[in-house]
């Protein structure tokens, strides 16, 4: 019964294992799961069907369950049995240093474990080790997947462009797909070669639709899904070349796709929140949760999530978020604690909140614990002080920067800044300092020779020339005889020098003056008539003939003196009486002579426009009804009239009849008439 029972069970073991073989080449790894775990159920320790058993997990997507199953039986499941395997469950899990130890502590190196090696290497950024792996794999290997190594490869050499700005070498690769022109494209945009880049770009959605179009199975919306990570790529570049708007339109575009890959919606979401800046915040806060998608953490470079967190935290400035940016901006400093983008993103939020002593004192803190960063620093903290007004405070920021301090660009904005506080003295020790930083950078490099490199002399010619415009004659004049040293033959030069020593030594000047060069040598072959017949000088010429007569005619009566144009007589006034005195007052506006004594009193257009608006100019005692019903009504006043309520006998003044007009009343009860929607 024993033998009978075993007959039996390995019988059917070899059923199930027939089904096995079978849905395996079909494909049906769900079917084949189940024979495994009947195998298993015979022999739980059979190696083999543990094997099968972690494939089929994996063909159907369950790493975590067939890492589970491997973790479980180590003791049959060795790593030289199963390391490949391991390796694949953890890279798919995310777990990507875990990969790594695996394939490293594996006993043979199988090509399936370099294949492997070489993605894991891509995930951790490792590029150079990577570059090395597949150039390896591609060496000794002969198969059907070449041109995917290829592929990689070219990934590889872009993504060390892009990140490292590391020039790449040609691989002498044929780009006949177009996964490889666009890998191409991206290696160019690295380089900055943008208008080659958009070229390789067009050629890789030409190549990917030819290719897409022959098979019938695949429809336009597959084929703009399949290209929209290449319009992804021309949007960039259209963004890094200005062209804002259309980059815009075609970030849209991609996203109404609704495209699977979480990666290229983060990146493109992040780039139109970039385009937005501080304009546009609502639609910003709405591409921002676009980053915040599941797996994108794993879809993107360390860089590209950096750049992500950090626009994070400018839009929670710009929306007003400040406690969200100090959060978001804190965690970035404590990532990188020696990243700028962190620190000026705290210092910028201070500055919004009004704290900007607070922001330069962070800014300084900054600069002292991370020196190879504190030009950077500085540069900020001498902007804020001249946002300030504290322009002298600036310019000590920036003279203690000291690799920048002979900088052309740095020389101009001191002296600027010195001019405008008009302190001149500190302005010229700003040049000197930086043309003394030149004297001795040129006598290190050329041993001993003193040759002006252009740099040099420009800034002793801009020191010559700020120092004659400030009157600074005899402190130019160094300046100036380097300057005609360097170039005997500029006359220009020459000239300054000649009139800068006229003031000091008068000798010297009448010496330097015979370097002149004589008007012989200064004439222009020029041909006077074509000057003269061209067009332009028609009108010229004709005043000057007409100024030339008249200085004739002057020539000849030199001795006459000049005659007084005679003035015209004032015409008088056609009631003008010559024996009455006229007005002294008459040239002074009426309101400010001393005779006048106001319009009359009781006209309406009088109580227009005086005092502030819903003020009067009456008293208290003026307004009470009681004292006004028992006592004579009084003579109008400007404004009394309405401030006098309805219900008291005395008749408001703009209700009175004004002597020798009885036509007034009339006229003014028909307009109230006409107005009024109620009774007065």
């Amino acid at each position: 019964k024993m033998a009978a029972a075993a007959g039996a069970a390995v019988a059917a073991a070899a059923g199930l294992w027939s089904e096995v073989n079978r849905c395996g080449q079909n494909g049906d790894f769900a079917r084949a799961l189940k024979s495994v775990n009947k195998i298993l159920q015979i022999n739980k320790d059979d190696v083999t069907a543990l094997q099968c058993k972690v494939v089929c997990l994996i063909q159907n997507g369950n790493f975590k369950e067939a890492l589970g199953v491997i973790n479980t039986h180590t003791k049959v499941l060795t790593s030289d049995v199963i390391a490949f395997e391991k390796a694949y469950c953890e890279y798919r899990l995310n777990r990507i240093e875990s990969a790594l130890k695996t394939i490293q502590s594996a006993s043979q190196q199988t090509d399936k474990l370099k294949e492997l090696y070489g993605q894991v290497l891509y995930r951790l950024e490792r590029y150079d080790d990577c570059l090395a792996a597949y150039r390896d794999l591609i060496r000794n290997s002969q198969d059907e997947y070449e041109e995917e190594r290829k592929t990689n490869l070219s990934a590889v050499v872009a993504a060390q462009s892009t990140w490292e700005k590391v020039v790449p070498e040609d691989l002498g690769l044929r780009e006949a797909t177009y996964e490889l022109c666009y890998n191409s494209a991206c290696a160019l945009i690295g380089q900055g070669k943008l208008n080659e880049a958009m070229k390789k770009l067009q050629k890789a959605e030409e190549l990917c639709r030819q290719s897409l179009s022959e098979d019938s199975d695949v429809t336009e919306e597959d084929i703009e899904a399949e290209l929209a990570i290449i319009h992804g790529q021309m949007a960039y570049i259209m963004q890094l070349q200005g062209r804002t708007e259309d980059a815009l339109q075609l970030y849209n575009q991609i996203i109404k796709l609704k495209p699977t890959d979480v990666g290229l919606l983060a990146v493109i979401a992040n780039n139109i929140i970039t385009i937005n800046k501080d304009q546009n915040v609502f639609d910003s806060k709405k591409k921002v949760k676009l980053t915040n998608a599941e797996g994108v953490e794993h879809k993107l470079s360390k860089k590209q999530l950096q750049a992500i967190e950090f626009n994070k935290a400018l839009l929670a400035m710009y929306t007003n978020q400040a406690d969200q940016c100090r959060k978001l901006s804190a965690s970035l400093q404590s990532q990188s604690p020696e990243h700028l983008l962190p620190v000026l993103i705290q210092a910028a939020q201070l500055c919004r909140e009004k704290q900007h002593a607070k922001a330069v004192g962070l800014l300084q803190d900054f600069a002292d614990q991370h020196p190879a960063s504190a030009a950077e620093i500085k540069l900020t903290m001498a902007q804020l002080k001249i946002a300030q007004g504290s322009v002298t405070k600036a310019c000590m920021i920036l003279r203690s920067i000291e690799e920048l301090q002979h900088k052309p660009g740095m020389v101009s904005a001191l002296v600027t800044m010195y001019s405008h506080e008009e302190d001149i003295d500190s302005a010229i020790e700003v040049f000197t300092q930086a043309i003394q930083w030149y004297q001795q950078y040129q006598a290190s490099q050329t041993r001993g020779a003193n040759p002006k490199s252009p740099v040099h002399l420009s800034l002793i010619r801009e020191a010559a020339n700020f120092k004659l415009k400030h009157g600074r004659k005899k402190e130019a004049i160094s300046d100036l005889e380097e300057l005609w040293k360097q170039n005997p033959k500029d006359v220009h030069t020459l000239a300054q020098l000649i009139s800068a020593y006229s003031l000091v030594d008068p000798e010297k000047a009448k010496v330097l003056s015979k370097h002149l060069p004589s008007s012989d040598t200064m004439s222009l072959k020029v041909d006077v008539d074509a000057l003269e017949n061209s067009h332009g000088a028609t009108y010229v010429r004709k005043k000057a003939g007409k100024l030339t007569g008249e200085n004739q005619q002057k020539e000849q009566g030199q001795g006459e003196v000049k005659k007084k144009k005679k003035k015209k007589k004032g015409k008088l006034p056609k009631n003008y009486d010559p024996k009455v005195t006229p007005d002294p007052e008459r040239w002074l506006p009426m309101r400010e002579r001393s005779y006048y004594r106001g319009r009359k009193k009781g006209k309406k257009k009088d109580q227009v426009g005086k005092g502030t608006q819903g003020s009067t100019t009456t008293g208290s005692s003026e307004l009470d009804a009681s004292r006004t019903a028992s006592s004579p009504p009084t003579s109008p006043r400007p404004g009394s009239g309405a401030a006098v309520s309805a219900t008291s006998n005395v008749i408001p003044p703009r209700h009175q009849k004004p002597a020798g007009a009885p036509a007034t009343k009339k006229k003014q009860q028909q307009k109230k008439k006409k107005g009024s929607k109620g009774g007065w």
